[in-house]
């Protein structure tokens, strides 16, 4: 009897690896595996190729109809600079492009609702779904075949349309910084978190624009409140430097696309560029010195094409919608020469991403992207 007890076999370990289960490292948690497809890549973020070209349009129809002061004469040159039939040929191409990317992510919510419901859940993706409205209410601003627009009834429809769901996501957003605990704003503020305050601040201005006062003072308080409150918390890195992958620094440009476009929005509340839009737009162009003087920070962003470059663009462009009120409102040479610069370089930044775009088409819907696979972009 103890030579059998003695000699029994051991007793072994079977490990059943049907019912192992293995980390999932995708920022998508999908449920079941998807064909991959362009409508599984596109995400919110490609809003930003739309809305470049919109802020670009709109750059061109200020500067095609600057005001008719004497401190306007050199802005009103470039109006002959910028043909008409130009400038709406461009307008054309970027409503088709945001209409386009519409159809695509409108199909995606249908195929796809699991990834675009787990797109509204991350903190990062989340606040890219404000780009669609910013860029139609952008659109609706640099509309130039009627300059009359903002006095119809259609604009005052339009303008409801693309406000109310920039609304609801700031009740979303906003409600879950105070009352949610995984939603902290110290937890998931990142710089693409400005992009709500951008839409704020373009809704504000396209009420003004339309002679509703009190509406645009409301969305521009919501959207200032809550400026000052994100941009202490990432100028004091409350969120951490890891939450965002090198390949989305441009995103850092929105630093100063919020002030920009917050200036611009004051000057049509309070019906001139003053003391408080000059401190907006000075704020908002130190901020692009600052991040100018450190293109180190953007090294490792730009070795491989990717979406995220067309961040660089429509903050650009706020900025020199900014500078060109501002030299409107301002006497002297320099405020007119800055004016100059900052919009040819908007010009020569859009130029080049859509060169670089068309040159890359095999790179446009990559299955590694960061926001797709936000690990994977870590550094």
């Amino acid at each position: 009897m103890e030579s059998e007890l003695r000699y029994e076999p051991p007793l072994q370990l079977v490990i059943d690896t049907s019912r192992t289960r293995t980390p999932d490292r995708n920022l998508v948690p999908i449920t079941k595996p998807f064909k991959s497809t362009i409508l599984t890549r596109l995400h919110a973020g490609y809003f930003r190729i739309s809305l470049s070209l919109a802020s670009q349009a709109l750059l061109w129809k200020i500067l095609r109809h600057p005001s008719t002061s004497e401190d306007s004469l050199p802005l009103e040159r470039l109006s002959h600079v910028i043909p008409h039939l130009t400038f709406m040929i461009f307008w054309g191409f970027a409503v088709l492009v945001q209409i386009s990317l519409s159809f695509l992510y409108i199909l995606r919510c249908f195929f796809h609702f699991g990834l675009v419901r787990a797109e509204f859940q991350h903190h990062v993706g989340v606040n890219y779904l404000f780009a669609p409205w910013i860029t139609w209410l952008v659109l609706l601003q640099s509309a130039d075949f009627t300059l009359d627009l903002p006095k119809t009834m259609s604009y005052l429809v339009l303008w409801w349309v693309f406000a109310v769901p920039v609304i609801l996501l700031d009740i979303k957003i906003y409600g879950q910084w105070f009352t949610t605990e995984r939603r902290f704003l110290s937890t998931v503020a990142n710089p693409t978190s400005q992009l709500s305050v951008v839409g704020n601040l373009v809704g504000a201005w396209a009420a003004a624009e339309m002679g509703w006062c009190e509406s645009a003072v409301c969305m521009f308080s919501l959207g200032m409140a809550h400026y000052l409150v994100l941009f202490v918390t990432l100028y004091q890195r409350l969120s951490g430097g890891d939450k965002l992958p090198a390949m989305l620094r441009p995103v850092f440009f929105l630093f100063f696309a919020a002030p920009s476009m917050a200036s611009l929005a004051w000057k049509s509340i309070s019906g001139g560029f003053d003391i408080g839009s000059k401190m907006l737009f000075f704020l908002s162009l130190f901020q692009f010195t600052s991040l100018a003087c450190r293109p180190a920070l953007f090294k490792k962003s730009m070795r491989k094409f990717n979406v995220a470059w067309w961040a660089y663009s429509f903050p650009l462009t706020f900025l020199a919608l900014a500078s060109s009120e501002y030299a409107q409102g301002v006497k002297g040479g320099f405020a007119s020469g800055l004016v100059l610069v900052l919009s040819a370089l908007s010009f020569l930044v859009l130029l080049g991403l859509i060169l670089l775009t068309a040159l890359n088409t095999d790179r446009l819907f990559r299955e590694d992207d960061p926001i797709l696979h936000f690990d994977k972009g870590r550094s």
